[in-house]
């Protein structure tokens, strides 16, 4: 899956999460908060966007695994697609390419790692 749709893809599950009722929303904030420590677990250190959405690509079944663990007695918290899409738009914060809201590009990035003292 390309980035950009990933992106899109998530960023539609935070506005739906945005919109749900305040319980139903308590709910699948939970659940967010547990698919998004579940990301850190599966993913085990420094990523990019990339490899997020390579993740997101490969399937997210598992994020009604943990929705179900997480909040068991109440269906509305099983909406594993809201809360998985806006967990992921979350967790891309952390991605190492990623700042102030957008990806950055690769000549963006060796330009931040470069030596101040360069060209001088």
């Amino acid at each position: 899956m390309h980035v950009d749709t990933a992106l899109q893809l998530w960023s539609d599950g935070q506005r739906r999460l945005a919109r749900a009722d305040a319980d139903e929303r308590r709910l699948l904030e939970r659940v967010a908060d547990r698919i998004v420590d579940e990301l850190r677990r599966r993913l085990g250190g420094p990523f990019t966007t990339r490899e997020l959405a390579e993740l997101y690509s490969v399937g997210i079944d598992w994020c009604l695994d943990v929705a179900i663990a997480t909040v068991p007695n109440d269906p509305r918290a099983w909406d594993a697609q809201t809360a998985g899409d806006a967990a992921f738009a979350r967790y891309v914060r952390e991605a190492s390419d990623w700042s102030g809201g957008r990806r950055r590009d690769a000549d963006e990035i060796e330009r931040q790692q470069a030596p101040l003292d360069q060209g001088g």
